[in-house]
């Protein structure tokens, strides 16, 4: 069996500290697009793939569609909502694309997954920029896929993205770091959520979040530092990871990586001679 195969994976229980990441199986070569195609993202299977396991999903083809299948869209109801269509019917798949997609997501959490890749500009998958026409056929304004809103309403925690937007280094670079921040995240609640693994979960990831975002860093050890014996742990570690998410979520800049360094090299000053 090639390691291309060995990687992917149908959803059994992962071993211990596998990078399991979630990804639109068109992205995989797999051919379950409208036309019977494929968009295969050679970032991820030529780059990302001998470290990570994968477990693709296709939305439409999970809610029944056929392949290849007419195409569908997402419309501007009168009432100003989002509804995904199949125009060459008018079929409205609105609530069986939102039904399956809370069931898949609500299931996640057995996968383990650590991350999240989808296609853009998809109706169903789509994370951002997807097209909403009005009753004249034409783009109203963007909205979400049906199941990326579902996806990024229930798991808010888990590290998203679509496979345009990665080709941006800076991008790809900070999906890569959350991935493994979330894995070693999954590590610390498999072992059982104290507040003394919170601390060292902090500590290790501290300078990451100093390089991103320097007030968000200071409030995840103000929370931790306020903590007190007997607060519930379940309450301290959502409101960390609340607050770990949104800090991580922004790319570190060259000033924020510039202004850890400094602060690093204050650890070890006296250890330096001047030269």
């Amino acid at each position: 069996m090639s390691s291309r195969n060995r990687r992917r994976t149908n959803g059994e229980t992962p071993s211990s500290g596998t990078i399991r990441i979630g990804i639109s199986s068109c992205l995989l070569g797999q051919k379950v697009r409208y036309d019977g195609g494929h968009k295969r993202d050679r970032f991820a299977t030529d780059v990302l793939e001998p470290f990570v396991e994968w477990v693709p999903m296709c939305p439409e083809v999970e809610i029944g569609l056929g392949i290849p299948r007419p195409t569908i869209r997402l419309e501007q109801a009168e009432d100003g909502t989002a509804r995904l269509v199949m125009p060459s019917t008018g079929e409205d798949l609105t609530h069986r694309m939102q039904t399956w997609s809370e069931k898949r997501v609500a299931g996640l959490g057995e996968l383990d997954l650590c991350g999240f890749i989808l296609k853009k500009d998809s109706p169903s998958c789509g994370m951002e920029r997807v097209k909403i026409y009005d009753r004249n056929d034409v783009p109203a304004r963007n909205e979400t896929g049906v199941f990326a809103e579902v996806l990024l309403r229930m798991a808010p925690h888990l590290p998203v993205e679509e496979e345009g937007r990665l080709n941006d280094p800076r991008l790809r670079e900070n999906f890569i770091a959350r991935v493994f921040a979330m894995r070693r995240w999954k590590d610390v609640e498999a072992a059982g959520v104290s507040r003394a693994r919170l601390m060292e979960f902090h500590a290790r990831h501290k300078f990451l979040c100093m390089a991103r975002n320097q007030a968000g860093a200071r409030r995840l050890g103000k929370l931790l530092g306020s903590a007190r014996v007997g607060d519930s742990i379940a309450a301290l570690s959502g409101a960390y990871m609340d607050e770990f998410t949104a800090v991580m979520r922004r790319p570190p800049s060259t000033k924020g990586h510039t202004n850890v360094l400094q602060h690093m090299a204050g650890y070890v000053s006296d250890e330096l001679d001047r030269q």
